[in-house]
């Protein structure tokens, strides 16, 4: 129930119905601090903040005559307010209240987003501690290299995972900023003191400059983030959906009772939930290039940006909060196969263990090209004849000039490669 409703709180955040209401909030403030300088008259904020009230469907019929949505909001809100509505947005431009107020959504919204990289990294690090003994074959442009564990490859995408979470704080800093600056952001016709008194209300800081609106440069950063933390939860699910390959099958996604795969194939078993995030994910990173191009505008505004915004803003942290919690849920159920894992490692016969000959033929005192030579040749005869790779160094007189037939035996040990696990967990965790 929690995650459920936290989801919906995201959608919630950008519904009209709460547009206004952050829109009242700022023209009702400005009001205050205008009361404070002795420009407005106590009593009309009075009036103004018991009766300033908006509806959604009037708003939209005087929208049709006006064309214009700040008018047709301010129209509605003085049918309720009455004489007393001349002081409300005095001084103020459009972008006054849409930048603000937005702003607060986005600051809203990244703390909804925070909470669900909480709940990645969580997860991310219960599964890690679970399988931190887990071996698995470490793979190399899609080939097998060395012995790692499956809690060493999730450690990695934990502690990716918290950079996202510190580009999202620095994010939510950088677009946590508020103007109410007037027409082109001179303060012509409204004070400095306004701003601030507004800002500080809203728990946002003035703009130090601005023009018409608050630059661009702050929305992109936040979509920015907001494209890097799907861009890893892409990563992560190619992933899964590598190892829940058929040939591989070294982990899948939870396969529930009753679920199925395909309309024309029973035994399918599909990581549809991975695939999902892969596809969403190209979604943010399309709205962050949006955001990057909104940067540039005309003069002090024009409102190329405003609407790709109305598009990218509610749409990018609505998926993000999506991704977070579904792939959560994918991480927390994921079915991981140690058994396979050991077989897979096996399948090789032994060549996993290459580069450790070659450093002990080294040591040896064979030269790094000469020693290269002797365990490739070995190697490939794997390759080409399905031969064990042990047996064949301990044959071959070339290597065992150099080697005994213990320290061959030493040689392959899967323990070797794992020795500082412990050391990257601490490094990841601790930290």
């Amino acid at each position: 129930m929690i995650e459920r409703y936290t989801r919906k709180m995201m959608g919630d955040l950008w519904t009209e119905e709460n547009k206004y209401r952050q829109w009242l909030k700022v023209e009702v403030l400005a009001c205050e601090a205008l009361a404070k300088l002795g420009e407005v008259p106590e009593e009309a904020v009075d009036t103004i903040r018991a009766k300033a009230a908006f509806s959604v469907d009037r708003i939209h019929e005087i929208e049709k005559k006006t064309k214009h949505d700040v008018i047709a909001f301010l129209t509605n809100v003085a049918e309720n307010v009455g004489a007393d509505s001349r002081y409300v947005h005095l001084g103020m431009t459009s972008s006054d209240v849409l930048d603000t107020s937005t702003a607060i959504l986005l600051k809203e919204a990244a703390d909804i987003i925070l909470k669900g990289i909480d709940a990645l990294l969580s997860a991310l690090k219960e599964k890690a501690f679970e399988h931190k003994d887990t071996v698995m074959i470490g793979r190399s442009h899609g080939i097998h290299a060395e012995p790692i564990t499956f809690g060493l490859k999730l450690a990695v995408w934990y502690d990716e995972m918290k950079r996202n979470r510190q580009r999202m704080e620095q994010a939510k800093e950088t677009v946590s900023v508020g103007m109410i600056s007037g027409a082109v952001g001179t303060f012509a016709n409204i004070s400095p003191e306004i701003e601030i008194y507004v800002c500080e209300k809203l728990g946002l800081k003035p703009a130090p400059a601005s023009t018409q609106v608050i630059q661009r440069d702050r929305h992109a950063e936040y979509l920015n983030a907001l494209a890097l933390i799907a861009s890893t939860i892409e990563k992560m699910a190619v992933e899964v959906r590598h190892l829940q390959r058929t040939e591989v099958r070294e982990a899948e996604e939870y396969f529930s009772k009753g679920q199925k795969g395909s309309s024309a194939m029973p035994h399918k078993r599909n990581p549809v939930a991975s695939e999902n995030m892969s596809g969403l994910a190209r979604l943010i990173r399309s709205n962050a290039q949006a955001a990057m191009n909104n940067i540039a505008l005309w003069h002090e505004r024009d409102i190329s940006h405003s609407s790709a915004e109305r598009v990218i803003l509610p749409d990018s942290t609505i998926l993000i909060d999506y991704m977070l919690h579904r792939f959560t849920g994918i991480i927390k159920n994921l079915v991981v196969y140690p058994d396979r894992m050991r077989q897979n490692l096996e399948i090789m016969k032994g060549l996993i263990f290459s580069q450790q000959v070659l450093l002990e033929l080294a040591r040896c005192g064979v030269t790094r090209e000469d020693a290269y030579k002797m365990v490739q040749r070995q190697a490939m005869r794997v390759w080409e004849e399905c031969l064990d790779f042990k047996s064949l160094l301990s044959e071959d007189p070339d290597i065992r000039k150099y080697l005994s037939e213990d320290k061959i035996i030493q040689i392959f040990d899967i323990a070797y490669h794992l020795k500082h696990v412990d050391t990257i967990f601490k490094r990841v965790f601790d930290s």
